[in-house]
Protein backbone atom coordinates (compact mmCIF):
# COMPACT_ATOMS: atom_id res chain seq x y z
CA UNK A 1 0.00 0.00 0.00
CA UNK A 2 2.69 2.14 0.91
CA UNK A 3 4.83 1.44 -2.61
CA UNK A 4 1.14 2.67 -4.41
CA UNK A 5 0.95 6.06 -2.34
CA UNK A 6 4.42 6.91 -3.02
CA UNK A 7 3.89 6.10 -7.23
CA UNK A 8 1.05 8.01 -7.06
CA UNK A 9 2.61 11.28 -5.39
CA UNK A 10 5.91 11.17 -7.65
CA UNK A 11 3.13 10.50 -10.84
CA UNK A 12 1.11 13.13 -9.33
CA UNK A 13 4.26 15.30 -9.02
CA UNK A 14 5.13 15.29 -12.31
CA UNK A 15 3.23 16.15 -15.34
CA UNK A 16 2.76 13.68 -18.07
CA UNK A 17 5.31 14.45 -20.74
CA UNK A 18 2.59 15.48 -23.66
CA UNK A 19 2.23 18.26 -21.00
CA UNK A 20 6.09 19.27 -21.23
CA UNK A 21 5.80 20.11 -24.91
CA UNK A 22 5.15 23.39 -26.37
CA UNK A 23 2.93 22.54 -29.05
CA UNK A 24 2.86 25.92 -30.90
CA UNK A 25 0.15 27.59 -32.30
CA UNK A 26 -0.42 27.66 -35.98
CA UNK A 27 -3.15 29.08 -38.05
CA UNK A 28 -2.25 28.32 -41.34
CA UNK A 29 0.31 25.67 -42.99
CA UNK A 30 1.94 26.69 -46.10
CA UNK A 31 3.94 23.97 -48.13
CA UNK A 32 6.25 24.72 -51.04
CA UNK A 33 9.02 22.91 -53.02
CA UNK A 34 12.24 24.24 -53.21
CA UNK A 35 14.41 24.61 -56.25
CA UNK A 36 16.54 21.52 -55.87
CA UNK A 37 13.39 19.33 -55.60
CA UNK A 38 11.91 21.15 -58.27
CA UNK A 39 15.23 21.10 -60.92
CA UNK A 40 14.27 16.97 -60.66
CA UNK A 41 10.93 17.40 -61.90
CA UNK A 42 12.05 15.89 -65.51
CA UNK A 43 13.18 13.19 -63.55
CA UNK A 44 10.80 12.41 -61.21
CA UNK A 45 7.82 13.93 -63.19
CA UNK A 46 6.56 17.15 -61.90
CA UNK A 47 2.59 15.55 -60.47
CA UNK A 48 4.56 14.03 -57.67
CA UNK A 49 5.23 17.31 -56.00
CA UNK A 50 1.56 18.02 -56.01
CA UNK A 51 1.42 14.49 -53.95
CA UNK A 52 4.47 15.14 -51.54
CA UNK A 53 3.09 18.72 -51.04
CA UNK A 54 -0.33 17.12 -49.68
CA UNK A 55 0.81 14.79 -47.89
CA UNK A 56 3.49 16.58 -45.76
CA UNK A 57 0.79 19.86 -45.07
CA UNK A 58 -1.81 16.90 -44.48
CA UNK A 59 0.60 15.19 -41.89
CA UNK A 60 1.07 18.41 -40.04
CA UNK A 61 -2.09 19.60 -39.95
CA UNK A 62 -3.55 15.95 -38.92
CA UNK A 63 -0.92 16.50 -35.92
CA UNK A 64 -1.33 19.65 -34.70
CA UNK A 65 -5.13 19.04 -34.93
CA UNK A 66 -4.77 16.29 -32.14
CA UNK A 67 -2.80 18.17 -30.31
CA UNK A 68 -4.43 21.40 -30.25
CA UNK A 69 -1.84 23.29 -32.08
CA UNK A 70 -4.32 24.35 -35.24
CA UNK A 71 -5.58 27.42 -33.89
CA UNK A 72 -7.59 30.41 -35.57
CA UNK A 73 -5.72 32.93 -33.93
CA UNK A 74 -1.64 30.58 -33.78
CA UNK A 75 0.88 32.10 -36.21
CA UNK A 76 1.80 30.30 -39.30
CA UNK A 77 4.42 27.40 -40.92
CA UNK A 78 6.09 27.52 -44.39
CA UNK A 79 7.32 24.56 -45.00
CA UNK A 80 9.45 23.57 -48.19
CA UNK A 81 10.25 20.14 -49.39
CA UNK A 82 14.22 20.71 -50.76
CA UNK A 83 14.49 16.99 -51.42
CA UNK A 84 12.60 13.83 -51.34
CA UNK A 85 14.23 10.24 -52.40
CA UNK A 86 11.22 7.65 -53.36
CA UNK A 87 11.54 4.17 -52.72
CA UNK A 88 10.45 2.76 -55.75
CA UNK A 89 10.20 4.22 -59.66
CA UNK A 90 7.39 7.01 -60.05
CA UNK A 91 5.81 6.77 -63.03
CA UNK A 92 7.41 9.25 -64.86
CA UNK A 93 10.63 7.39 -64.07
CA UNK A 94 9.18 4.25 -65.19
CA UNK A 95 8.37 5.42 -68.43
CA UNK A 96 12.01 7.30 -69.60
CA UNK A 97 13.93 4.42 -68.03
CA UNK A 98 13.26 0.95 -69.72
CA UNK A 99 15.00 -0.93 -67.12
CA UNK A 100 13.17 0.23 -64.06
CA UNK A 101 10.13 -1.85 -62.96
CA UNK A 102 7.92 -1.49 -59.84
CA UNK A 103 10.18 -4.19 -58.51
CA UNK A 104 13.11 -2.17 -58.20
CA UNK A 105 13.48 -0.75 -54.95
CA UNK A 106 15.79 1.85 -53.14
CA UNK A 107 16.27 4.31 -49.66
CA UNK A 108 14.18 7.09 -49.64
CA UNK A 109 13.54 9.99 -47.83
CA UNK A 110 13.39 13.99 -47.42
CA UNK A 111 15.14 17.12 -46.27
CA UNK A 112 12.55 19.81 -45.39
CA UNK A 113 13.61 23.24 -44.21
CA UNK A 114 11.08 26.73 -43.29
CA UNK A 115 10.15 28.87 -40.53
CA UNK A 116 7.41 28.74 -38.04
CA UNK A 117 6.58 32.76 -38.17
CA UNK A 118 4.43 33.09 -34.57
CA UNK A 119 0.97 35.98 -34.36
CA UNK A 120 3.59 38.46 -33.02
CA UNK A 121 5.55 38.10 -36.18
CA UNK A 122 8.78 35.78 -34.56
CA UNK A 123 10.27 33.96 -37.01
CA UNK A 124 11.87 30.41 -35.86
CA UNK A 125 13.74 28.19 -38.73
CA UNK A 126 12.74 24.74 -39.34
CA UNK A 127 15.51 22.38 -40.91
CA UNK A 128 14.74 18.32 -40.56
CA UNK A 129 15.81 15.37 -43.11
CA UNK A 130 15.85 12.18 -42.35
CA UNK A 131 16.69 9.36 -45.00
CA UNK A 132 16.68 5.86 -44.56
CA UNK A 133 20.17 4.03 -43.83
CA UNK A 134 18.89 0.13 -44.22
CA UNK A 135 17.73 -1.23 -47.67
CA UNK A 136 16.29 -4.35 -46.43
CA UNK A 137 13.42 -2.48 -45.32
CA UNK A 138 12.97 -1.10 -48.79
CA UNK A 139 11.89 -3.96 -50.15
CA UNK A 140 8.86 -3.94 -48.47
CA UNK A 141 7.60 -0.29 -49.29
CA UNK A 142 5.81 1.61 -52.00
CA UNK A 143 6.93 4.89 -53.81
CA UNK A 144 7.58 7.67 -50.92
CA UNK A 145 7.14 5.43 -47.85
CA UNK A 146 10.49 7.18 -46.46
CA UNK A 147 9.46 10.27 -47.38
CA UNK A 148 6.57 9.99 -45.55
CA UNK A 149 8.29 8.28 -42.37
CA UNK A 150 10.30 11.93 -42.74
CA UNK A 151 6.74 14.18 -42.99
CA UNK A 152 5.84 12.19 -39.89
CA UNK A 153 8.67 12.70 -37.30
CA UNK A 154 9.03 16.19 -39.24
CA UNK A 155 5.38 16.75 -37.57
CA UNK A 156 5.90 14.88 -34.49
CA UNK A 157 8.83 17.36 -33.58
CA UNK A 158 6.61 20.28 -34.68
CA UNK A 159 4.12 18.96 -32.17
CA UNK A 160 6.61 19.22 -29.26
CA UNK A 161 8.39 22.71 -30.58
CA UNK A 162 11.03 21.06 -32.03
CA UNK A 163 12.02 22.78 -35.23
CA UNK A 164 15.66 22.00 -35.90
CA UNK A 165 17.59 18.31 -36.20
CA UNK A 166 20.92 18.59 -37.75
Amino acid sequence: MLRFILIAAATAAFPPVAALADTPAVAQVEVSIGPDLAAKADKLGAREFDYLARDLKRTVERRLTRSGGLTASGGRLNLVIDDATPNRPTPAQLTSKPGLSMESFGNGGARISGEYVTADGVSTPIRYHWYEQDIWQAQYRATWTDANIAFDQLARRIEDGRFVKD
